[in-house]
């Protein structure tokens, strides 16, 4: 039987545990103060990263977990999950809510239970794939950044302890649509950091998280069907189990206006293409290289008759918004390569200027309530915002590929 989590040790992040198990346990009296007892409220919760966060804060035993989730059926594989593994702790106030964190049952609730101790955002667009055109940018835009501020309007009204929401690499020198809301999410989380502690985390992708690519050979593979790949886009990896420990870390360690990363070495960049061969490999297959998509497709049915040959396309990158590498911080930031020993900080970051990002805000809103508006007219007002966002445009999006 397939290992999934044996494969990604051993091909994707090449560690046989944790990198980050070191500063768990130097950390484990301070973790267990921070979130013994104490009410969680964790928003995208069914998601890879929120449910790997779930994970990682359990055994500390917090008195209460309430998961919000649009994703209905995830919410209750999560339940299913967490309730079938050894061992797992999971306190008797747990609740799992499929709802809208904008939306006013969400707020009804939140002001029921008077906000959270721990509060965890885990909400996103996090597809490169989600600016195809002006629909799908708005629909990322609000979820990102206008849609946070209402939460963190709510949660100013009952301040908690901690709060941490995700970040991303792409954030750093952003060069499509997605980073860049990131980038500016992080300026709108900091800018309410004079009423409640605020940490983010820049990392790498999660190997094998939902709707990733690497993801997707296993439904293909599933399905017998052909697996496309870009064979010069090199990515950091981090396992589930770390998403959710980086996550822990920053919110529970971090101090207020920290953005926490993984300390990896470029070496330790692979490309999707090798991650597919060696999971074709691990599962019996021979690699049989196709020069289209068209001609893998037509080569994938010989696989319902038996053969061991599996038909891939590889080929470079030509979609917008796509970075060839990745970064975790900008030259001019502070970063702290101390404190902890798998994870640098960005510190020093001051809070936002409050006027321009609420100029920032009516720009959006204003621009998304016209009758007719363009991506290119959302890019102008982001470039406004960040000078040093260099949109990529390539007219193609990843919806185009297999």
């Amino acid at each position: 039987m397939f290992d999934l989590q044996k494969f990604i040790n051993d091909f994707v992040t090449k560690r046989s545990q944790s990198m980050f198990l070191k500063d768990i346990e130097d950390n484990r009296g301070k973790l267990t103060r921070k979130i013994e007892g104490k009410t969680v409220l964790v928003i995208g919760g069914a998601g890879s990263i929120g449910s790997s966060f779930i994970k990682a804060i359990l055994p500390f035993r917090p008195a209460t977990l309430v998961v919000v989730d649009t994703n209905e059926n995830a919410l209750a594989e999560l339940t299913r999950d967490l309730r079938s593994t050894k061992g797992m702790f999971i306190p008797e106030d747990y609740v799992p809510y499929p709802m809208d964190f904008a939306s006013p049952v969400f707020e009804k609730m939140f002001r029921k239970r008077s906000g959270f101790d721990i509060v965890g955002n885990f909400s996103a667009h996090k597809h490169v794939r989600s600016e195809k055109d002006i629909y799908s940018v708005e629909a990322l835009l609000k979820n990102n950044v206008l849609h946070a501020k209402l939460l963190l309007d709510l949660l100013a009204e009952f301040p908690p302890e901690e709060y941490f929401c995700v970040s991303t690499d792409k954030a750093a020198n952003p060069v499509n649509i997605m980073g860049a809301s990131k980038r500016i999410m992080e300026d709108v989380i900091f800018s309410y950091s004079d009423k409640f502690p605020v940490k983010t985390a820049r990392f790498a992708n999660v190997a094998f998280s939902n709707g990733s690519l690497p993801a997707g050979f296993i439904a293909r593979l599933q399905k017998l069907q052909p697996i496309s790949a870009p064979s010069d886009v090199k990515r950091y990896f981090v396992s589930p189990e770390e998403s959710g420990q980086i996550c822990m870390l920053a919110c529970m360690l971090g101090k207020n206006r920290e953005i926490f990363f993984p300390r990896l070495e470029e070496e330790q960049m692979m490309t999707f293409d090798k991650i597919a061969t060696a999971f074709l490999e691990e599962n019996g297959f021979e690699v049989l290289e196709c020069a289209s998509d068209g001609e893998a497709i037509e080569k994938a049915e010989d696989l319902k008759k038996g053969s061991l040959k599996y038909p891939v396309h590889y080929s470079g990158s030509d979609t917008s918004g796509e970075k060839a590498y990745e970064e975790f911080y900008t030259e001019q930031e502070c970063v702290d390569l101390v404190r902890l020993k798998a994870l640098g900080i960005v510190t020093d970051k001051e809070i936002p200027d409050k006027d321009k990002v609420k100029v920032l805000f009516n720009e959006l809103t204003s621009v998304f309530e016209k009758e007719e508006t363009t991506k290119e007219e959302v890019i102008v007002i982001m470039k406004a915002y960040l000078p040093n966002f260099e949109h990529i445009e390539t007219g193609r999006s990843l919806d185009s590929k297999m």
